[in-house]
């Protein structure tokens, strides 16, 4: 749905790419898609689209990209803002993330703030719906996914971890950080270092920073070791 009252190129492009790809374009008043989109922050184009579908948490285990060595997972315990979520998708796009694990509740939906505020990046991250997000970490390890939570209280310091391991990282509630029993369950608890007087950063913040980190990590090759200094890792939910 366009708006006719808006003319300009950019539009006209949009519409000419909606043609070739077999998209059925209608013209109507700015007020139509207002009512449709119940926002007035639709600048002029509004799409309807069917229901999005998610993954099962399988989907994203017996999925592996060409060349990838390692797999990287995002679990997210409880974002209910869906400006936060949006960001987190953003990054998680950006890092390339293998995929996200949302539980079915506690959690803000995928809607259409999620998808404005993730610059489409929702659209291409590979999300499962987890009905309990304990039992999907339980599932992961089984796998040899190491958990990963992030607490201010934890420890090592994030710079200080190997990330280049199939691997989940574990954020936790705006304020209230991770549930109990979801902390329970991880391997191991990173923090960031904080040089001020406020303890942790916003939860989009502080997944971007942890991400990246572990995407600079695994650009890097493996060292290699001598076989008798390789000990396995114990974690907390060992």
């Amino acid at each position: 749905m366009l708006a006719r009252e808006r003319g300009d190129a950019r539009l006209e492009r949009l519409a000419q790419v909606c043609r070739e790809a077999g998209v059925r374009i209608s013209l109507e008043s700015r007020d139509a898609l207002t009512r449709v989109s119940r926002t007035d922050a639709h600048q002029g184009v509004v799409a309807l689209v069917r229901e999005r579908s998610f993954l099962d948490l399988e989907d994203l285990l017996n999925h592996r990209k060409e060349g990838e060595s390692h797999r990287f997972f995002l679990a997210l315990d409880g974002i209910e803002d869906p400006h936060n979520l949006g960001a987190l998708l953003r990054t998680a796009d950006g890092a390339g993330v293998d995929g996200v694990l949302l539980p079915e509740r506690r959690s803000a939906p995928v809607s259409a703030t999620v998808a404005k505020t993730s610059a489409g990046a929702s659209e291409h991250v590979r999300i499962a719906r987890v009905t309990n997000l304990v039992r999907a970490l339980e599932q992961l390890k089984l796998a040899n996914v190491w958990v990963l939570g992030l607490d201010e209280r934890g420890s090592p310091d994030y710079m200080d971890f190997d990330f280049r391991t199939d691997c989940c990282l574990v954020l936790g509630r705006e304020g209230a950080g991770l549930h109990d029993l979801v902390k329970k369950t991880c391997d191991h608890l990173l923090r960031i270092p904080m040089a001020g007087a406020v303890s942790s950063l916003n939860v989009s913040v502080a997944g971007a920073v942890v991400m990246y980190e572990a995407l600079r990590q695994r650009r890097q090759p493996l060292a290699a070791k001598p076989a008798t200094t390789v000990k396995p890792r114990k974690g907390l939910g060992s």
